[in-house]
């Protein structure tokens, strides 16, 4: 595809990754690797990745990258199109909004389930200092970066593996939309005084207001992402 990277420079980009296999190299960690390289828009979305490329480029057997592609289809970050091959899936905006639904329902429920204060909001408070140290430095994708390790923190405080799985799955389907947009900047510098404004109140020991906050702050965002979004995808 054009404005696509070439499968070589994608491969040269994977070796790298082939020592983190070590000697037990399974389908799940090659997930891994591949996982957090499109959150990273190394793969970009539509991008195909072919199976000699990365297979080759990370020395596992074509098996193990098949399976490897299968659960990544299944957490929808990855596509397979008949007779064309594998691709990073492109988020509709239908999808986008489902998103953002079951966001509403994990992110509030984690903050309302608190039960009596204090909160133990360490890994909060770290993701929002990451986030303005990285608005003053002007490193608008670690900003994305830190806007999204905020959410996984509001999620890990209900203390649940299993919604943190859920919720990790999630965002790395959301990065795919970001990851079209051109500018992070514009829907991320603006969350920056809410997420403190969150963490402050959950510093205080009134969950109540910090899931009022939450809530309207996730509704905020849906509606502006889905509207740039919507507007970008019908341009392509």
């Amino acid at each position: 595809m054009a404005g696509y990277p070439r499968a070589s420079d994608l491969a040269a980009g994977l070796e790298a990754d082939r020592a983190l296999l070590g000697r037990t190299s399974t389908a799940e960690r090659v997930a891994d690797i591949l996982r957090d390289r499109i959150a990273e828009g190394f793969f970009p979305p539509g991008t195909r990745l072919s199976e000699d490329s990365v297979g080759g480029a990370l020395g596992v057997s074509r098996n193990t990258l098949r399976e490897a592609f299968r659960l990544l289809t299944h957490e929808r970050l990855l596509v397979h199109e008949l007779n064309r091959g594998v691709f990073v899936r492109v988020v509709t905006v239908d999808d986008l909004n489902d998103i953002y639904r079951v966001r509403q329902l994990v992110e509030c429920a984690a903050v309302r389930g608190l039960g009596d204060p204090p909160y133990q909001v360490r890994a909060v408070e770290t993701a929002v200092l990451a986030g303005e140290r990285a608005a003053r430095d002007r490193a608008w994708q670690d900003l994305s970066t830190a806007n999204i390790r905020f959410h996984q923190a509001i999620v890990s405080l209900a203390g649940s593996p299993r919604a943190d799985e859920l919720m990790r799955a999630v965002l790395a389907e959301l990065r795919l939309v970001f990851h079209v947009m051109a500018d992070p900047r514009r829907f991320h510098a603006p969350y920056l005084v809410r997420n403190r404004q969150i963490l402050e109140v959950l510093q205080s020991g009134d969950a109540v207001e910090a899931e009022r906050l939450l809530a309207s702050y996730l509704d905020d965002s849906q509606g502006q992402l889905a509207d740039a979004y919507g507007r970008k995808m019908s341009r392509r």
